[in-house]
């Protein structure tokens, strides 16, 4: 059962217009989308019960089924008999037949981020570096780091290294749009990402980042983005923490 205070806080905050040529299992869906962003239903509290609900709002058990069904439907919402409904914990998702720098993706998702880290120097390449963008080892690179994530932390560790032909100084504003930045600024187009995503366990250094304990999962993606000419502009290491990413696949016959 609910604590009498928790009844009190839906009396006073959640209400429907009776009058409205709106139908009510649509006005509940919205309460319920509203609802659901609150921190603590984020956190795992169980939502009220569809039957104190509905007695609080003047309407049927039925429209609050209706309208927690479409939640559930959306994966919004995972209701189980006898334990109650509570909100899924969204993972960040992306998909691999339409790639975006992380930033821009999220931004078009209406995602806001945070850059917890970003830190760029100059190295030698190794022969993994060099193998990679097609240059001879120990030449100088460009080397980027940006550690991302959302307001309840880093979720992503990313590690740039670019083609020397692209010309970056290592004085430019990465906390923009990495791809518009080398398009706009050094006319240099990615056109093409070449990928491989393995599963690996997390070491002292990412946990340290992605706040994880040791042995966790994390995903952990390698690109390789080409110009038009299929030119290497930048080999990128991504490690992504396992339980907040996924990368979802359109397959079409």
């Amino acid at each position: 059962m609910f604590e009498h205070k928790d009844i009190d806080y839906f009396v006073m905050t959640l209400e429907i217009d009776h009058k409205s040529p709106i139908p009510l299992h649509v006005q509940v869906e919205g309460l319920l989308r509203d609802l659901i962003k609150e921190p603590e239903y984020q956190d795992g509290k169980l939502l009220p019960k569809e039957v104190d609900l509905a007695k609080k709002l003047g309407i049927s058990r039925n429209t609050i089924r209706q309208a927690t069904n479409k939640l559930v439907h959306e994966n919004l919402l995972d209701r189980k008999k006898g334990v109650g409904t509570k909100v899924i914990k969204q993972s960040v998702s992306t998909k691999l037949d339409n790639w975006l720098s992380f930033s821009k993706e999220m931004h078009q998702k209406g995602m806001d981020f945070n850059n917890y880290r970003i830190d760029v120097n100059w190295v030698d390449a190794d022969e993994e570096i060099s193998n990679a963008l097609q240059i001879k080892e120990k030449t100088e690179v460009l080397r980027l780091e940006r550690l991302k994530g959302f307001d309840k932390g880093p979720i992503v560790y990313f590690i740039s290294y670019f083609h020397p032909r692209v010309g970056l100084t290592g004085s430019e504003d990465f906390r923009g749009h990495l791809y518009d930045i080398l398009e706009k600024d050094y006319h240099t187009v990615p056109a093409v990402s070449k990928e491989e995503i393995t599963a690996m366990l997390a070491n002292n250094k990412l946990c340290k980042l992605l706040g994880l304990l040791p042995g966790e999962p994390v995903l952990f993606r390698k690109r390789l983005v080409c110009d038009p000419g299929d030119r290497p502009i930048e080999y990128n290491l991504g490690y992504y923490r396992a339980d907040q990413f996924k990368y979802t696949i359109d397959i079409k016959r």
